[in-house]
Parts: structure tokens; C-alpha cells; sequence
């Protein structure tokens, strides 16, 4: 047990599978990041799913377990950081996390750095860090770029909990749904992003990365000027899909 993969398509799903809660430890995170690596190299690929085994723990974060063994809170957790994706620089295909369960910590954490969360009803996210002498640095870069200032100092500091809902309605998740619905949903969810074009979704994901912290007046000419932005209007399937849309019929995406 630590981490299944199976593949459908053109969609990877990955289940983190270690009782009793999906928590993580450095071995785990590095294994996290070479599945996501080999994911974001694999032009067989486009989407990919992550969640947690079971119905309780989508992750309870850092393995408090193998901390208290010696595992230092600063471990090598593999090219993409914490859980795998956190601080994966290499992101031109979208993730999906599919939360089945409790996101804590650096469980959020995880869940915050896909590009979308699907949530179970009964969901719940919170940071019990401060609460435990630490600090939640990835969800206190991530978080208050969501949730206004005083919500997300409340979770960060306090270890407020957020149930799915709540989530849904600050912008955090995009669907809540039954814990039996989580994985159809979320699956459905890859093959609508499948239904677009490569570049197109590779271009989006970059520019909202690059376009963060630039100012409105200077977004249009960073934007015009982006490598993933020209590759797809200048792309085959640029005119593809609009001959496509003429011919009322189904665009043949080839990603270039």
C-alpha cells in the first residue's frame, strides 16, 4: 500500500492508499512526484485524478507518525514538493482532486495546489499547524489569494474547519457531490477537459500562473507574448476547431 495509479484513456487517476489516513510521509511524496512528473511528460495524457482510499481521509497531511521517527518537517519530498504537485513547477495539464474525506493540513494543502476540487458532501478541510507549533505554508501562500483576508487567517492561525459546502459557496471547490457521485463526477469533469483542445488548456493554466501578480495594464502584452499562449493560436488545431464548429462535427485534437 502507498500509491495506486490506473490509467483510462487519456486520464490518470492516483489513489493515495495508506491507512488510516492517507497521511504522508517523504517516501510517499517522492513517489507522488515521480508519478506526476511522468504525467506531465506523457503526451498519452491530459487530465489527471487524485483522492484517497476509503471515505474518511482524502489526507491527513504529513505523517505525524514517521515525524516523531526522525523525519524532519523539511524532508526531500520529490521534485514537486509536498504530496507531489505543491511546488511542481512542470504543470501543463490540469488536476483534479477528487476529496473523498478530512483534508488536513497538508492534505488541504495538496487539494489547494490542483487546479479543481471535486468534493464529497461530507468533506471537510482545516490547518491544524499553528495549533501544533507549525505553519501551513503552502495554504498560506494559496489561501488568501481565495478567501478574504480575515477566513483565511481564521483557518491558518485557528484551525477553524470548513465543511464542503462552505468551501463551495468561498470558491475553494468546484462541485460538491455524494461520496458515492465523487469519482463519476470528478471523471466526468476529465473527459469535459478532454473535450478542449491541448494547447488551448496547457495555454490557460500557463497564463493564469504568469498573469498572478501582473498588473491589468500590462497583462495583454505579457499574455500576447507567452510561448504557450502563441503555440496555440498558431496551433493546426486552432483552425481544427473553428472548421470543426463549421462543419458541425467533433474537432480531431492533435496537439499541435
Amino acid at each position: 500500500m502507498g500509491v495506486e495509479v490506473t490509467r483510462d484513456g487519456e486520464v490518470l487517476e492516483v489513489t493515495i492508499d495508506r491507512p488510516k489516513a492517507n497521511a504522508i510521509d517523504a517516501a510517499t511524496s517522492q513517489e507522488l512526484s515521480t508519478i506526476f512528473e511522468s504525467f506531465m511528460n506523457d503526451t498519452n495524457l491530459r487530465v489527471a485524478i487524485l483522492t484517497g482510499s476509503g471515505s474518511k481521509f482524502f489526507s491527513a497531511g504529513w505523517d505525524l507518525v514517521a515525524a516523531n521517527e526522525g523525519e524532519a518537517f523539511e524532508s526531500d519530498y520529490g521534485v514537486g514538493g509536498f504530496g507531489g504537485i505543491c511546488e511542481l513547477k512542470f504543470r501543463p495539464k490540469p488536476i483534479i482532486a477528487a476529496v473523498n474525506g478530512m483534508a488536513v493540513g497538508g492534505g488541504f494543502e495538496i487539494a489547494l495546489a490542483a487546479d479543481f476540487i471535486v468534493a464529497a458532501d461530507h468533506a471537510t478541510f482545516f490547518l491544524p499547524e499553528a495549533t501544533l507549533g507549525l505553519i501551513a505554508d503552502n495554504a498560506t501562500i494559496r489561501l488568501p489569494k481565495i478567501l478574504p483576508p480575515s477566513i483565511a487567517r481564521e483557518m491558518l492561525i485557528s484551525g477553524r474547519r470548513m465543511l464542503a459546502t462552505e468551501a463551495q459557496s468561498w470558491g475553494i471547490v468546484n462541485e460538491v457531490t455524494s461520496a458515492d457521485d465523487l469519482l463519476p463526477a470528478a471523471r466526468q469533469l476529465a473527459q469535459r477537459i478532454c473535450q478542449s483542445a491541448p494547447l488551448s488548456v496547457t495555454a490557460v493554466l500557463d497564463l493564469m500562473r504568469s498573469l498572478e501578480s501582473v498588473a491589468s495594464n500590462d497583462a495583454m502584452k505579457v499574455l500576447r507574448n507567452n510561448d504557450s499562449y502563441r503555440a496555440a493560436i498558431d496551433s493546426l488545431d486552432a483552425n481544427e476547431g473553428t472548421l470543426a464548429f463549421a462543419e458541425k462535427r467533433k474537432p480531431n485534437w492533435q496537439g499541435r
